[in-house]
């Protein structure tokens, strides 16, 4: 009997451990183009509570008694599959309208949309295909309230940026690279764009508003992060080439492989020129290759390394046409050989860990090597016998640490972080005298001086750590709250000492930089949010040692500070219809100004106090599965509360003082929109019709032009409109595009401004066509 007991007992045991027994089973997610999706949730069917969440490659492990899940990520639309027991790989569908998109620029660190108090714009890598952008302002002028003003007539990739200000050469934008700046503190360069290479491009994120407190100085109208792509899992690519009727030309490739599902290699590159362009000496070339290995060592060690370089050189022949040539459509330059020269090296390395569920950290070092060579046509004018040669050289090594930390109460976390960035400068502008022929009435040629107009060294050091808090004490809100420190130290050595520039002096600056934010939403499709950001921007360095003061000595400037405050909202209505709304006001003090004499002179200077205020939208609706209707738009003021200019007299050279006060700033459009209708009437066709609308503005002070011989005008610049039409259709592995911009040919300009007396307009191009094939292997 008790045998007989002791059998039944070890078979009922052995049924119940057979019954309740798991199975370990492996796999990875994956997106578009075998991209990894971080953070997926792998979730039990059977089971809610029992899930696990894929890591920074994707993977996966996950013990289960029924092998049937469900995989949700932000972003990707919701999958049910049953696993199996081999390695499972897992492809998830993009799903476009979902609200829930991943956000990482607003701290570095993956988030929901739904989890950022802030203005947003995303360029997507589904927008990046179809656009076929042949410059970067074709692809961030699709976010509502940016206006890269670049013409393809003329610029040579050179340009300019409005984000919540006036179209402006200033320090109010940070460009990054995976997070990280292109560019060290005080050498800001609006040009700077140039040397990024945008075949690598994988995504863009505009973050609009002062980001200080998490990226530090410059971060004042918004900060735009080029992501690069990632490496594919299986081996792949494309070559393309393509041109346009103004004479430019483009070759591009990328190649990609994972080898032993671990080491990533990803290369992309591109060289461009263009000759005999609408306008004379306008010609460039420009060569671009990045280099990206992504290296799994394990699930929670991950180590990436990017390489970027940049070869770039173009004419500079007059950029902006008087207002006589202008209309008469006569493009003539009158510099045929100012120039600019441009190298850029950029790498980086990012080591990855995560110390468990609740604890991870990035280590980053940079190093860059930037040297810019020009014969600037902004300092040659009819005005003055001399003009400059001048050279910028600089190196940065860069150390970044940052660890995030989760709590298991509230779904709060911890963000901290630190950095340092050295980066030594050589500068010098050699004074140049230049022949100017007043039948041709174009400058033929120069002869060196002995004078420098500046000569120096300089040692930058910024120092920065920062903080940002984030909680939701109850469901659908959350706090976030950031606050950042910045030192910053200039050791200027003047190597002129004596005959020009100032003396050798050591300047420092310091700043405090808070932000806090609340999310609450309404429902997993919707939300508002509002927060307050403080923003701070240093004076450049050439801006604080290249301009005497009032008083002949080094003019004192003093840092920008901005105050920002934002409301906005977002939904996705029934899955069609998704909206991004925000209303903001931006309260500068001390904002750097540029002013200039009828001689060419110019003057960097404080404005008191500014006010720049506005609202942006942008809607999109999916009318049916082949119809898509997209707009962008942005309607703003940007106001002097209180600016007395520093002016000089051209005759006498004595200064005098202009109020300003209560005026409109120049050059800052009302109104800025893009408008496109998108029709697939085949799968592999989309064609897109697009409306660029940019609102008129004052093209000089109020009160401060001269027309007609009046004095006490103000020039208007009316604004423009463009109609475009854009086709692309794949077939098999190749992809094929045209597209015809301006096609009304409307005589615009992509800036207009007063100076020297007159309104100097740089011309956008007339209609033109462009085309490109690229086949996909």
């Amino acid at each position: 009997m008790f045998k007989l007991h002791y059998i039944l007992l070890i078979t009922f045991l052995m049924l119940s451990i057979k019954g309740y027994s798991q199975t370990i089973f492996k796999g990875k997610v994956v997106g578009i183009k075998n991209k990894p999706v971080v953070g997926a949730a792998i979730i039990s069917t059977a089971n809610k509570k029992k899930g696990v969440g894929t890591d920074f490659e994707g993977n996966f492990i996950i013990k289960l008694k029924n092998s049937r899940v469900q995989i949700t990520s932000v972003g990707y639309k919701t999958k049910t599959i049953k696993l199996i027991n081999d390695f499972n790989e897992i492809v998830l569908e993009e799903d476009e309208y979902s609200l829930d998109e991943i956000i990482v620029s607003a701290s570095r660190e993956s988030q929901k949309r739904t989890e950022v108090p802030g203005a947003i714009g995303i360029v997507t890598s589904k927008d990046i295909e179809e656009t076929k952008a042949f410059g970067v302002d074709q692809l961030v002028n699709q976010v509502p309230g940016v206006y890269m003003s670049s013409s393809m007539a003329v610029s040579n990739e050179q340009h300019m940026m409005a984000i919540r200000t006036p179209i402006a050469t200033k320090a109010l934008f940070l460009y990054l690279e995976d997070g990280l700046p292109i560019r060290p503190v005080a050498v800001f360069n609006h040009n700077a764009l140039l040397e990024m290479n945008s075949t690598s491009f994988g995504r863009v994120e505009v973050l609009k508003g002062p980001a200080s407190s998490i990226y530090g100085s410059e971060a004042i109208g918004g900060s735009i992060n080029f992501i690069t792509q990632k490496p594919r899992k299986e081996f792949g690519g494309s070559f393309g080439i393509e041109g346009n009727s103004l004479g430019l030309q483009k070759i591009e490739a990328e190649v990609s492989i994972t080898a032993l599902d671990k080491y990533g290699f990803y290369v992309g590159v591109h060289k461009v020129r263009r000759v005999n362009g609408l306008i004379e000496h306008s010609d460039y070339e420009k060569f671009a290759i990045t280099f990206k290995n992504v290296n799994d060592f394990s699930e929670s060690l991950q180590w990436t390394n990017t390489v970027s370089f940049i070869d770039f050189r173009s004419d500079m022949g007059s950029s902006s046409l008087s207002e006589e040539n202008y209309l008469a459509g006569k493009y003539e330059s009158n510099h045929t050989f100012a120039e600019r020269e441009a190298r850029s090296l950029r790498f980086r390395s990012t080591l990855d860990k995560v110390w468990n569920d609740n604890n991870k950290t990035s280590f980053n070092f940079i190093y860059r090597n930037n040297e810019m060579n020009q014969i600037p046509s902004y300092r040659i004018s009819t005005r003055s016998e001399f003009g400059e040669i001048n050279s910028n050289k600089f190196k940065s090594v860069v150390g970044l640490i940052q660890h995030k930390i989760d709590f298991n109460l509230a779904d709060a976390s911890l963000i901290v972080g630190g950095t340092i960035d050295y980066s030594p400068q050589e500068y010098y502008a050699k004074q140049i005298s230049v022949t100017y022929d007043a039948t041709t009435k174009k400058f033929i040629d120069y002869d060196l001086t002995n004078n420098y107009k500046m000569f120096y060294d300089a040692d930058i050091l910024n120092y920065a750590s920062y903080a940002q808090f984030e909680i939701s004490p109850v469901n659908n809100v959350k706090f976030t709250a950031a606050i950042r420190y910045d030192g910053f130290s200039y050791d200027y050595d003047n190597k002129d000492e004596g005959a020009s520039g100032v003396e050798d002096q050591k300047v420092t600056y310091n700043n405090f930089a808070p932000k806090i934010g609340l999310n609450y939403n309404l429902n997993k499709r919707s939300g508002i949010y509002a927060n307050y950001s403080k923003g701070f921007t240093p004076p450049q360095i050439g801006s604080l040692f290249r301009n005497s003061g009032l008083n002949g000595d080094l003019y004192e400037l003093k840092p920008a500070k901005f105050n920002n405050f934002e409301i906005g909202a977002y939904a996705t209505l029934n899955s069609n219809i998704k909206l991004d709304l925000a209303i903001y006001r931006l309260d500068g003090k001390n904002r750097f100004v540029t002013t200039s004499d009828d001689a060419g002179n110019y003057l960097s200077q404080n404005a008191g106090e500014t006010r720049s205020q506005g609202v942006e939208l942008g809607f999109n609706w999916k009318i049916t599965d082949n119809l898509e209707f997209d707009y962008n738009g942005s309607y703003a003021s940007h106001k002097y509360i209180t600016f007395t200019e520093a002016a000089k007299d051209r005759k006498t050279g004595t200064y005098f003082t202009i109020d300003r006060s209560n005026t409109a700033m120049p050059i800052a459009p009302k109104y800025i929109a893009s408008t496109s209708l998108k029709y697939k009437p085949i799968t592999n066709l989309l064609v897109t019709l697009q409306h660029e609308q940019l609102g008129e503005y004052n093209s000089s002070f109020e009160g401060a032009a001269k027309v007609n011989g009046q004095s006490g005008q103000t020039t208007v610049y009316d604004g423009h409109h463009l109609i475009n039409l854009k086709a692309s259709y794949t077939y098999g592995n190749f992809e094929i595009w045209a597209q015809g911009l301006n096609l009304f040919d409307k005589l615009y300009s992509t800036r207009a401004s007063y100076r020297y007396g007159s309104v100097k307009y740089s011309v956008g191009a007339p209609v033109s066509f462009y085309g490109g094939i690229k086949y996909n292997f």
